[in-house]
């Protein structure tokens, strides 16, 4: 079994101090085992997955672990690397990011996350998420309302809309529900959990929890 190396850790350390390109250089082979750890643990969690979500099956970890280095062209920190590794469990990979709800894993030094849901979806699909749970609220509320659920996320995140969205009146039943612009779910995790040797069987039952609030949000 795959687990996340103190190695590893260690590295999203110390590029977080020496967020330069001749340190990374001087690093390389630091980072490729780093890099190859982590990608070994996203593809067993993949193979896992595959038998409760079918529709990943055929998914590799190249195709969702996102790159390390960052686009700095719109932004005011021009730090080349990330601090942390990321991978985008989703239907076709993390090109998809924007059609699918899937499993968002996230490695950082104190940081570390389990995600799912819909993050700031295009408008289409959030008015199609949002006309579901006017038309059908009960299902989403039953997802939300679960043992699991609770146990792992406590309730929905995203940002909100501080009025009405366009087409529903102020005083629907179900308002602050279809105010969200995102919907998010997300677990932390300790640096002792994700060193552990239960972590996979960790990730694994989050992503069974948050497998029900995939499914609703992807059948539009």
């Amino acid at each position: 079994m795959d687990t996340i190396k103190k190695s590893t850790l260690d590295f999203l350390t110390s590029i977080k101090r020496n967020n330069n390109r001749d340190w990374f250089i001087a690093n390389r082979p630091l980072y490729l085992d780093a890099k190859d750890n982590f990608e070994s643990l996203v593809q067993e969690i993949i193979n896992k997955i595959i038998l409760f979500d079918p529709i990943m099956k055929g998914l590799e970890a190249k195709s969702c672990v996102f790159r390390i280095n960052r686009d700095i062209r719109f932004s005011n920190d021009k730090s080349p690397y990330k601090s942390h590794f990321g991978a985008f469990i989703v239907r076709g990979g993390k090109k998809n990011g924007d059609k699918f709800a899937g499993y968002y894993f996230h490695i950082e030094p104190g940081k570390s996350i389990m995600a799912g849901g819909a993050y700031t979806p295009p408008s289409p699909w959030l008015s199609a998420i949002r006309e579901k749970i006017s038309d059908n609220p009960d299902e989403f509320i039953k997802i939300n309302n679960s043992k699991d659920f609770i146990k792992y996320f406590g309730k929905i995140d995203g940002d909100k809309l501080k009025t009405a969205p366009k087409g529903y009146s102020s005083d629907h039943p179900y308002i602050e529900l279809l105010r969200y612009k995102s919907y998010l779910v997300v677990n932390e995790v300790s640096d002792k959990m994700v060193l552990s040797k239960d972590f996979l069987d960790h990730v694994l039952n989050v992503c069974k929890a948050m497998k029900p609030l995939n499914d609703y949000l992807n059948d539009y």
